[in-house]
């Protein structure tokens, strides 16, 4: 379903930022950087994991070559997807006489593939063998997946039991130690049939979490894997009064999910705010609840849950995902966009390359805007000075580069305009900064598409000039005069400022 959203306007913008070793001031003149200001560590939460559509897509070999694409510009550790358990991958059916029939043919391919490229799973445990079903109740997928709670406890518990230790022995427990099993996805909507929703899936993580332990106390397993950051504060009290095993929290939510939804109110809230409100307001709720140490790892984010061309296949990406990134800082562990490619089926088989898709990766391997954001900003520092500001973030590499994100969102439906920044770099002998953009110019694929005609099936000749047209140009080098650079950034402009250390700022 679609929803219309709004946009605040964004003025022209003149920031001053000035890091000091006590303090930051913000005025209306530019951005002052101390290259000696202290700084605090900026862990890459955003790019360590992705989603993706379900487990048997990744057989293919677009998947895989989509998935190298994302490694070579993104710290990419895990990958999660649904349906490690549907009936295509043939993992679960019953003989003659009733009895259970385990097959993981399928489910070997699927992570070794993941692990020949160099990425773990984190392993969604989805969704319900029609054998092992209640009831054959489908979701609307294209795939059309089943949702139902299954028929006999007992009979889940052993496939999870079998799962668990075929992973074992193959790959040892070294090794999936290190992944996550999260159960089920989005039980609160319509991926979950069971009734109530919420005990009927306190059921099924009960039994899947104790299955699991049962094999090997070091595996990982946590939940709830809410839509619109529900439950949590309940799930939570749920485990610790039962004693159930978790390991970690996850939830989900997108730009345009309602405040009435995630918040229960009336209030608007815009694209760019939404994920990071919803992020904080369960940071919050685990601190507040009986185990307040429990990692948090927001397993689908975006700026939309539509297919909305506009947002997703379009340049506004590089500033909202810089500006979620300036905002989550600090309140989760890691977060998993959704999605790294439109290798995609979730719609039905991809019609053409540019219809709003979750992908990173357009139909084709042609990247989006969003795949060069996250190239830009997989280049920040991992030390991050403390002073915060609109629009900007501040870092510092190891080898004490400077790396500075500015962008100028816009809101869609707004009056655009750009935003002048004047940047000035104080306690450094640097004399050139390099700068690279992403905006409608530059690191767009758009323009080259419509050039050629908007081919629906590109050629292999026309896909080969997308993907040379999508690269963002190479960094320019610009001087600091009297230490300083002026900048203009069009309406949803991303530029990455590099300023390397010199010798006497080493020492």
């Amino acid at each position: 379903m679609m929803r219309n959203s709004w946009r605040s306007s964004i003025a022209l913008l003149v920031l001053t930022l000035a890091v000091t070793r006590v303090s930051a001031q913000v005025g209306d003149s530019g951005i002052t950087v101390d290259a000696t200001a202290p700084t605090r560590p900026f862990p890459h939460f955003w790019e360590r994991m992705f989603g993706s559509g379900r487990a048997a897509l990744t057989l293919r070999e677009s998947y895989r070559e989509d998935l190298r694409a994302v490694r070579s510009v993104t710290a990419v550790a895990y990958i999660r997807f649904h349906g490690i358990f549907h009936d295509e991958l043939g993992v679960y059916t019953e003989g003659p006489k009733g009895e259970p029939i385990f097959n993981f043919s399928y489910v070997d391919q699927v992570y070794d593939g993941l692990l020949a490229n160099g990425v773990r799973p984190l392993v969604e445990l989805s969704f319900m063998p029609r054998q092992l079903a209640r009831r054959d109740i489908r979701q609307s997928f294209w795939y059309r997946p089943v949702v139902s709670p299954p028929k006999d406890y007992g009979r889940w518990d052993a496939l999870i039991t079998a799962f668990a230790r075929h992973l074992l022995e193959r790959y040892g427990i070294d090794e999936v130690s290190r992944w996550y099993f999260e159960v089920w996805n989005e039980p609160n909507l319509d991926f979950w049939a069971g009734q109530p929703k919420q005990s009927t899936y306190w059921t099924l993580y009960d039994h899947t979490a104790r299955a699991l332990k049962a094999v090997d106390a070091r595996l990982r397993v946590g939940g709830p894997a809410t839509a619109q950051a529900a439950w949590v504060p309940a799930f939570i009290q749920h485990c610790r009064e039962n004693r159930v095993p978790v390991d970690f929290i996850s939830t989900h939510v997108y730009g345009d999910d309602t405040a009435e939804n995630i918040f229960g109110s009336a209030e608007p809230v815009a694209r760019d705010r939404m994920v990071c409100r919803a992020v904080q307001k369960v940071h919050a709720e685990i601190q507040a609840s009986p185990l307040p140490s429990l990692p948090l790892i927001w397993t689908e984010f975006n700026a939309s849950f539509a297919n909305h061309p506009q947002v997703t296949d379009a340049p506004y990406m590089g500033p909202w995902l810089a500006e979620m990134v300036r905002q989550c800082d600090g309140l989760v562990q890691d977060m998993s966009y959704w999605t790294f490619s439109d290798v995609f089926e979730e719609g039905g088989v991809v019609k053409t390359p540019f219809y709003g898709g979750f992908g990173l990766l357009a139909a084709g391997g042609i990247p989006k805007p969003a795949f060069n954001a996250f190239a830009l900003l997989h280049q920040l520092g991992e030390q991050r000075f403390p002073a915060d500001a609109e629009g900007a973030l501040l870092t510092r590499r190891g080898d004490g580069a400077l790396v500075l994100a500015i962008w100028n969102y816009t809101e869609i439906g707004s009056t655009a305009k750009p935003r002048k920044v004047v940047l000035t770099l104080k306690n450094s002998a640097a004399r050139t900064a390099s700068v690279q953009s992403l905006d409608a110019e530059h690191g767009n694929v758009h323009p080259a598409y419509e050039r050629m005609g908007s081919p629906r099936y590109p050629t292999q000749r026309q896909l080969t000039e997308l993907r040379t047209a999508a690269a963002v140009p190479l960094p320019v080098a610009r001087p600091l005069e009297a230490g300083a650079l002026t900048l203009e950034i069009p309406p949803d402009g991303l530029v990455l400022v590099t300023i390397a250390a010199t010798r006497s700022d080493r020492k």
